[in-house]
């Protein structure tokens, strides 16, 4: 029988994914409202299946380190991606990751099903839309300044987008204040910011209306 772990901070996710997935059949339904403990539960218990959130803890995207963690330890493990980001950049980057499925939290409830069953199965699921906007962007037809960007460059320019100081940023990145100072002198030249304000001017731009 199909054993499933759900990560996503927040709670009416968790008992909606719950409840839809045991009405299915699912013998084990297992949650978490963290990575951390999301990690931990999936070493412990090996679901076949992983359905988790992107933005976690601030919205830093964290979710994307947590699929290459999680299919680092076993590539074949199948992994659901159930997000409010509907950026064909960012479902790009969860594919990229490792990530067999991706479907928007504002999706019909048959449409999720449908999503589940294929992912258990193996198989990779986009809806039609997502699927034509990931596939624009991957052949370059849309250019995004976030396509050259690194997860970490990522996470960070999220939290600067969000109004976070170098400091807090450290903290819930678990890097060094030293690491977030590199980082952001490299997403200026990216970005082509000559300095920390207009770096978070651009920050707001690119993802104010995607956090």
């Amino acid at each position: 029988m199909t054993s499933v772990l759900v990560i996503d901070d927040h709670p009416i996710v968790l008992q909606g994914c719950r409840r839809m997935l045991e009405d299915a059949g699912v013998s084990t339904v297992l949650d978490a409202r963290e990575i951390a403990s999301g990690y931990r539960l999936y070493r412990r218990h090996h679901p076949d299946v992983v359905i988790v959130d992107l933005a976690m803890s601030g919205g830093a995207l964290g979710g994307l380190d947590l699929i290459r963690r999680i299919k680092s330890h076993n590539v074949r493990t199948r992994i659901l991606v159930l997000s409010m980001h509907s950026d064909p950049i960012i479902v790009a980057r969860a594919l990229e990751a490792g990530a067999t499925g991706y479907v928007l939290k504002d999706t019909a409830s048959d449409e999720l099903m449908k999503a589940f069953e294929k992912v258990s199965g193996g198989l990779p699921y986009l809806s039609g839309e997502l699927a034509m906007q990931v596939a624009l962007v991957r052949s370059g037809t849309q250019r995004d300044p976030l396509a050259d960007l690194t997860p970490r460059e990522l996470q960070t320019l999220s939290l600067l987008a969000e109004g976070k100081p170098y400091g807090k940023i450290a903290d819930e990145l678990t890097v060094s204040y030293k690491t977030v100072v590199n980082t952001c002198s490299q997403l200026k030249q990216k970005l082509g910011a000559k300095n920390l304000p207009e770096l978070i001017r651009v920050a707001i731009k690119l993802l104010g209306n995607r956090l």
